[in-house]
């Protein structure tokens, strides 16, 4: 099979189309004929040498990818699902030396693969697994309960969107920052209330809510710098694991580690019914050939990007 791997790290330039053997399922696995995989922040950490040591008992070349879309053509022994050979589905993908989702076949747990969402290419579906997971690992952690405030940070983003878009669909109210081009884009997504982006989005937050929000998503990955903005005793979810030792004023920060979410079958099956029910975009800026995976990741690093890069095979 071909993928897009690295021999050794370095900038977009030493992403290359290699040939690996084809996987197969095995007991409690299913293989999918990938279509599209999406290109993520981080899938930059494998390539640029970032993650060297965790990767180091693995031989190169080292497959990013960490969700995808296409169609299931094998299924382990032992597996009882509803799903079939011959459905378009979507997985989360948790890479690993060559085990990555730039690839035509990946190799997945049964838990990780859920029916893509009806209506959607495979480029759109390859957008939800991981961001998505994120957005509702982020959620579970911070518990709040419908009527409650949320504040999101980096909402234009993917993450972002995800987290506004699921937060109002269990029924919280959000207040979320945008740039001035993105605002238009943010209140679309659900938003009750858009402030200003930037390092005072905590004080701009307190203007609209004075006695702050009841919790945040941070995926502008501002860290300490949101905490302004939210209640005593709130909480902050992080998405790089970021984690105050002495937090003030009783607030508690949650790192959110998606990896924790890989085999969540029936909480990507949720985020399916939602896409299918409206209350979900996904969002595609731009698909590319696996040969021109090098351009995806320097777009992706020039940053600006509203929706995702996708690499289809």
């Amino acid at each position: 099979m071909r993928a897009v791997g690295v021999v050794e790290f370095g900038g977009p330039d030493v992403l290359r189309v290699v040939e690996l053997p084809d996987p197969h399922a095995g007991a409690g696995e299913m293989r999918i004929r990938v279509h599209a995989a999406t290109v993520n922040p981080t899938d930059t950490y494998t390539r640029n040498g970032s993650r060297a040591e965790r990767l180091r008992a693995d031989p190169p070349p080292y497959v990013p990818g960490m969700d995808v879309a296409g169609v299931l053509d094998e299924i382990g022994e032992g597996v009882t699902s509803e799903l079939a050979t011959g459905d378009h589905v979507m997985a989360i993908v948790v890479p690993g030396g060559s085990r990555g989702g730039y690839a035509e076949y990946v190799v997945v747990p049964a838990a990780s693969v859920a029916r893509s969402p009806r209506g959607a290419n495979d480029a759109e579906a390859s957008t939800l697994p991981m961001n998505g997971l994120t957005a509702r690992q982020a959620l579970d952690r911070l518990d709040l309960a419908p009527g409650q405030t949320l504040g999101v940070t980096g909402a234009a983003g993917a993450f972002g969107g995800y987290v506004v878009q699921v937060a109002k669909a269990q029924g919280l109210r959000v207040i979320a920052d945008a740039s001035e081009a993105d605002e238009a884009l943010v209140h679309s997504l659900g938003a009750d209330v858009v402030v200003r982006r930037g390092a005072e989005v905590a004080s701009r937050i307190r203007e609209v809510l004075p006695d702050g929000v009841d919790a945040l998503a941070d995926g502008a990955v501002l860290d300490g710098l949101v905490s302004a903005a939210v209640r005593d005793g709130g909480g902050i979810a992080t998405v790089r694991g970021y984690d105050e030792p002495s937090p003030e004023r009783g607030i508690r920060f949650h790192p959110v580690w998606v990896r924790e979410y890989a085999r969540e079958q029936a909480k990507l099956d949720q985020l399916r019914q939602l896409v299918e029910e409206g209350r979900i975009t996904l969002r595609v800026a731009q698909t590319f050939r696996p040969e021109d995976a090098a351009e995806a990741h320097r777009r992706l690093e020039a940053g600006g990007i509203r929706g995702r890069l996708v690499l289809e095979f």
